[in-house]
């Protein structure tokens, strides 16, 4: 008896799921919306004249609890400079085998160089792939910048440049709230990465309004 009674309420369980919502999500042709402060992928912003904001300082990979950031700084020149200042980083990864998305490195970051996205789309087909290089982390270059290496053309020092960050932030502005950087950019190449931008975004955030109604 106790037997039969066991599987009527096995089978009451399945029977209760039957005439619930149906949460599947028709992925990948309509993802679902992240939450505005997801910790996706990371992204190396830049100054408003298109210089990198990282300084190759390496506080975000001595903040980092599972190793998975690797920087190495090289010495800006008056002939080659890619940011204000003395140092930049001349080799800056990211392995997403390692990464936990705990956010740690962001705030460890003193220039606003480093923050995270939405973009969670990071499967890989080999854990090489999966190690992403300053190339591929690196803010495409929005309307009136210039690809480094270049002068300075915000002011005379480096402190020209934080300080007018205030009213113009680059592309740090928004960052964490959108696919790829502010959601300004447009889907282009950039040394072989495609990013995502702001009509993918629309187009994801329209499928997600329409689940909800």
């Amino acid at each position: 008896m106790g037997a039969i009674t066991g599987t009527f309420k096995g089978f009451g369980v399945t029977f209760s799921h039957m005439f619930r919502k149906v949460v599947t999500t028709d992925y990948p042709f309509k993802p679902p919306v992240s939450a505005p402060r997801y910790h996706g992928r990371h992204i190396l912003n830049r100054h408003p004249d298109g210089l990198e904001k990282c300084i190759g300082c390496e506080l975000c990979a001595w903040a980092c609890p599972a190793d998975a950031i690797y920087v190495e700084g090289g010495d800006n020149t008056d002939e080659q400079r890619f940011s204000p200042g003395e140092r930049y980083a001349s080799i800056y990864q990211i392995n997403y085998a390692r990464c936990i998305f705990c956010g740690l490195c962001i705030e460890a970051c003193p220039t606003r160089s480093l923050t995270m996205s939405n973009e969670y789309e990071l499967a890989r087909d080999n854990r090489q792939d999966l190690i992403f290089t300053k190339e591929q982390l690196l803010a495409p270059l929005l309307e009136g910048m210039e690809q480094p290496p270049h002068p300075m053309r915000l002011g005379d020092s480096e402190k020209d440049y934080y300080v007018g960050a205030l009213d113009n932030p680059g592309t740090s502005a928004g960052a964490e709230t959108s696919p790829m950087g502010p959601g300004r950019y447009k889907v282009e190449e950039h040394l072989g990465v495609t990013f995502p931008g702001a009509e993918q975004a629309a187009q994801r955030a329209a499928a997600g309004k329409g689940e909800g109604a």
